[in-house]
């Protein structure tokens, strides 16, 4: 299981930046391709407008469908790209922040890079990583780090290592033997008796989705209760379990689905031996690494419209074709609402937040769509965005660090990040540019935050650096703060609570020309591998929102060609497949009750394990 410090679809639009100018440095050769890149396109610019006048060009342009997508995290950047790609559209993207392209980089009052959150990229990610390598061109080892190790860290001392389980002196084996071979060491602390109660997790694995009256059962069920039921010790839950969840779906299990925590634990870490490795953005952020050349290269050549500082507060529906056909915006540098006409199309790339905003001021959206009103019920959690400029380098094993069971925390998830090691080979821009570096940089977030986002930002600064960073790791106690940036997130991620699945937003609505995207989006028969709070799902959602409007807009014949292609992540392993297959068979006729007839005995007798 990989803490897996991804974000919704929405956390982007939580982010209060400011685009400045980044400093002059040496050029990689990554930012050279993306410096011919814009001297082409803007060749190719100045040829289409000189050309804009041609009756065949606009006659083209006058059938392309007006498509409006709300939200610039992955799912909307999925979801312009799949409509823009197809030559039929022309795609308005509406966020909230002022440059939703990646392009300026969010910086601190003092001038230094900030990123919200630090997220990992997975072995199963190739979607993400086609578009690197194959769209943008891109080299994975200039935009990715290595995989790297990770650590656990308890008021104890460190508690677990989590290996690289690709790596050339890691013998390959079937799942879940690999994985437990190449861990049977890195934990420091937890007893095997207590790691082999997690074996009853593996029949939960085969059973969820036996069928869909049986996923919901599991989704009802919190993954505590699960986790009871599969006989887990207690000391597994509260020492590895729980701090993982913290940290990969930001609420403590008691508060979780079974039904996505089982899905969340099999993506991550049971499919395969090594998908629990984990890579990170070698330099700068996300946002100006991938996001800027893909929305650069849509714009120069799609002609894509990104309306940064813009959020949307209205649709209108059409009762008698029951369709959108307008969508009001407010536009934080004009200060006005503006009106998009003729619309024949809407993303909805949101969160519950903004899915809730949008809707409550949608009346006739929400009479039609009663799904869109349910998912605006559901909650989010908030999130704490941390980063310290430390005045010595502190030497650490891992770059990629969790503390647990910390009081300190106060019930939060937390995570460490050795900036100085991840992206040594830029170290400069870590200081801004403009500074010499005088020591580490470490990127700290809390999920599940809420009470500590209730302590003002020196509180939190000296919560870490007095109470959680050097009961970690002892050389934090010698470092002095040059500098830090705190930023809150309220309602940022989703939160998948018990029950929530029937709630979550479908990608297809009842309004047909009305789609969603987004990692708690539920994809139906456009399902996808990658699962939780993900950068793969929500990217791939976007894909998936993008081609189902296609089919709505333009109709069978003239969209038959233009999907965008989806690659699936890796086939379930033969065993798996067998396993999940008896046990369908086995059980076929039976009552769907969770964990079907697993029996373990309690109290001198075998009694049946099931929610009725």
């Amino acid at each position: 299981m990989s803490f897996s410090f991804t974000r919704s679809v929405t956390f982007a639009s939580f982010i209060s930046s400011q685009c400045t100018h980044a400093s002059s440095s040496t050029r990689s050769s990554l930012e050279r391709r993306r410096s011919h890149r814009s001297s082409s396109s803007s060749n190719h610019k100045r040829i289409f407008i000189a050309n804009a006048s041609h009756p065949t060009e606009e006659k083209e342009k006058k059938t392309r469908k007006k498509i409006v997508v709300v939200g610039a995290g992955w799912g909307g950047w999925g979801a312009a790209k799949a409509l823009l790609e197809s030559n039929e559209c022309e795609v308005i993207l509406l966020d909230g922040l002022k440059d939703p392209t990646g392009k300026c980089g969010q910086k601190t009052a003092s001038g230094k890079p900030f990123e919200s959150g630090v997220r990992g990229f997975w072995k199963d990610y190739p979607n993400i990583t086609h578009l690197c390598t194959n769209t943008l061109g891109l080299r994975e080892d200039e935009v990715f780090t290595e995989f790297t190790r990770s650590s656990f860290f308890s008021p104890d001392g460190l508690e677990a290592t989590a290996p690289v389980f690709s790596g050339a002196d890691v013998m390959q084996l079937p799942s879940p033997l690999g994985q437990v071979f190449a861990t049977f060491d890195n934990f420091k602390r937890l007893p095997l008796q207590d790691r082999a109660t997690m074996v009853g997790l593996l029949y939960a694995v085969l059973d969820l989705n036996r069928n869909e009256r049986v996923f919901e059962k599991y989704d009802r069920a919190t993954a505590h209760e699960l986790f009871t039921k599969c006989g887990l010790s207690e000391r597994l839950v509260e020492e590895f379990l729980k701090p993982t969840l913290l940290v990969g779906l930001f609420k403590p299990p008691e508060e979780l689905s079974a039904a996505v925590t089982m899905e969340l634990l099999y993506y991550y870490a049971l499919a395969h031996q090594d998908s629990f490795d984990v890579r990170w953005i070698k330099s700068k952020s996300i946002g100006e690494l991938i996001i800027a050349p893909m929305a650069e290269m849509l714009m120069d050549k799609y002609e894509l419209n990104v309306k940064g500082g813009c959020f949307a507060k209205s649709l209108h529906l059409d009762s008698e074709k029951n369709a959108i056909n307008k969508v009001t915006y407010f536009d934080t540098t004009s200060k006005r609402e503006v009106v998009i006409d003729d619309v024949d199309g809407v993303v909805l790339a949101l969160g519950a937040k903004g899915l809730k905003s949008v809707v409550s001021n949608s009346p006739e959206l929400a009479r039609n769509a009663p799904e869109l009103t349910a998912a605006a019920s559901l909650g989010a959690i908030d999130v704490v965005s941390v980063r310290l400029w430390l005045d010595k380098y502190v030497a650490t094993d891992t770059p990629a660090n969790v503390f647990s069971r910390f009081p300190a925390l106060r019930g939060a998830g937390g995570t460490f990040f050795m900036l100085d090691q991840l992206q040594k080979d830029t170290e400069n821009e870590l200081w801004g540019g403009q500074e010499t570096p005088k020591g580490s940089v470490v990127a700290c977030d809390f999920y599940n935050s809420s009470a500590i986002a209730t302590l003002s930002d020196e509180d939190i600064v000296k919560t870490l650096t007095k109470d959680l960073l050097p009961e970690a790791v002892e050389a934090f106690r010698d470092a002095g703060v040059v500098d830090f940036c705190v930023q809150r997130y309220p309602q940022a991620v989703s939160h998948f609570s018990p029950g929530s699945f029937t709630k979550r937003p479908p990608l297809q609505t009842s309004v047909p020309n009305v789609v969603c995207a987004g990692d708690w989006v539920r994809m139906g028969d456009r399902e996808f591998g990658a699962k939780g709070l993900c950068q793969e799902r929500a990217f791939v959602s976007g894909i998936e929102a993008g081609n189902a409007l296609l089919l709505e807009t333009l109709g069978p014949s003239r969209s038959e060609g233009k999907k965008h292609p989806v690659i699936p992540i890796r086939a379930d392993e033969t065993q798996v497949e067998i396993g999940r297959a008896v046990n369908a068979t086995v059980l076929g006729n039976l009552e769907d009750s969770l964990l079907g007839p697993l029996f373990f005995p309690k109290d001198g007798a075998f009694n049946v394990f099931g929610l009725r």
